[in-house]
């Protein structure tokens, strides 16, 4: 069979050969103007390339083209679970037992025991009635909104809100209102404003992850409680590692009973593969499964990616250890950093924002960082806004302490080269 399917692709010309440009001055008008738009972002520093990486994701990697022991400070591996070797031989189980993948969305024949498995798993970890897994955070922030709110209720932003929360709220037909970041009296005033509506969401990300700074969810809560609203929190940099077990910023803050709906993600320190989630009330997440879009038209999650998941929500559950091991190490670097003359923004999380201003400097002092063995990542505009330009540092529990101190020497060194350090 794919002997024929292999001539006939030769015949209709399939195989591989040169690129074929669309014809035409409309295609002719729209290369020029995208041509002129990424010339300009080149002259303005900000182009993004992309490293490409000929290993495992961890501390050390070898990028391709001969690279070879670097120290990766840019990763969103918190738990090092990436390439724990229980977590690859889950996802292999997995693999091997249900298959590449399932062809289908949840509702039609998506849905596997181990589907039903993690997201009773989720629940369980995050001390809630139910959950439901995404192909990402991004669709659960896409989904949960506009299922929920309608034109006669509100939602209530944080100014510097991650995008996908941004872009989910768009997508909704509530009242929008936007408050200054950490901002409670802002906060107040714009649930003061909002008592007309019939039901109130206050929604913030737990930890910022541009910042590092972690929401005053005690305040918030506080907040809700007073003006008869609800609170949702997105968790993608605070699950796993954040709190006495790991649940997250709520149980940092000692608010597990306030919060009323939860998102996270699978793909930063729960195994790093893919996924996201929402967790909350078992009525909301039934409708949910009814309503939310990009749960009804997604194909399932790969049983690999489910199966290392769970094996991370495993090793979180049995012992806290891992995520314990974070604080002394990110304490480590900000303290060492504080003390040779940089600004670090945020305050006890791996999130460790090096505050330089400048988009070009940014961009000039992450390579040459990378020419000392030390992978970091310059963030600018429109990532962060404009003059907040930075070199965004992740610790991760399995930095050793000789790394974490060669990462600083080589902040010094490049810092003091540039014109960053006096």
């Amino acid at each position: 069979m794919w002997r024929a399917v292999a001539a006939v692709r030769a015949l209709r010309g399939g195989g591989a050969g040169a690129p074929r440009a669309a014809s035409g001055a409309a295609a002719a008008q729209l290369r020029r103007r995208l041509e002129s738009e990424l010339e300009d972002i080149r002259g303005a520093g900000t182009w993004k390339s992309e490293r490409v990486i000929a290993s495992r994701q961890g501390p050390h990697l070898r990028l391709a083209g001969g690279g070879a022991g670097i120290i990766n400070f840019c990763a969103n591996n918190y738990l090092g679970l990436s390439s724990h070797p229980e977590v690859i031989r889950a996802a292999v189980e997995a693999l091997e037992k249900f298959g590449a993948g399932l062809s289908s969305v949840r509702f039609i024949c998506g849905t596997q025991s181990i589907h039903k498995d993690l997201e009773e798993k989720i629940a369980r970890f995050h001390q809630r009635e139910d959950a439901i897994l995404y192909a990402s955070c991004f669709d659960a922030n896409a989904g949960i909104f506009e299922a929920l709110l309608t034109p006669e209720d509100a939602v209530l932003s944080d100014e510097l809100n991650h995008a996908s929360i941004i872009d989910g709220i768009r997508l909704c037909k509530a009242n929008k209102y936007r408050y200054k970041h950490m901002d409670m009296q802002d906060l107040e005033a714009k649930l003061k404003e909002a008592q007309k509506h019939r039901l109130r969401l206050v929604a913030t990300d737990g930890a910022f992850s541009m910042d590092g700074d972690i929401a005053p969810l005690r305040e918030i809560c506080q907040l809700a409680q007073k003006y008869d609203a609800l609170v949702f929190i997105d968790e993608c940099h605070a699950t796993g590692f954040l709190g006495p077990n790991g649940r997250g910023t709520d149980e940092l803050l000692g608010v597990m009973d306030k919060v009323t709906i939860i998102n996270s993600t699978l793909g930063k320190a729960l195994g790093g593969a893919a996924g996201g989630y929402t967790t909350g009330p078992k009525p909301l997440i039934d409708l949910l499964r009814q309503r939310s879009r990009p749960y009804l038209f997604s194909n399932s999650l790969p049983p690999a990616v489910v199966g290392c998941a769970s094996k991370a929500l495993d090793l979180l559950m049995e012992s806290n250890a891992i995520a314990q091991s974070m604080a002394a190490k990110t304490q480590r670097f900000r303290s060492k950093m504080a003390a040779a003359g940089f600004t670090i923004s945020g305050k006890d999380h791996p999130i460790c924002p090096v505050m330089l201003g400048d988009a070009r400097l940014a961009s000039v002092m992450a390579e040459d960082m990378l020419n000392r063995g030390i992978y970091v990542i310059g963030f600018s505009y429109p990532v962060v806004p404009k003059g907040k330009a930075r070199i965004r540092v992740q610790i991760s529990a399995v930095h050793s302490d000789e790394d974490i101190d060669r990462c600083v020497e080589a902040f010094t060194e490049v810092g003091r080269k540039h014109g960053a350090l006096s």
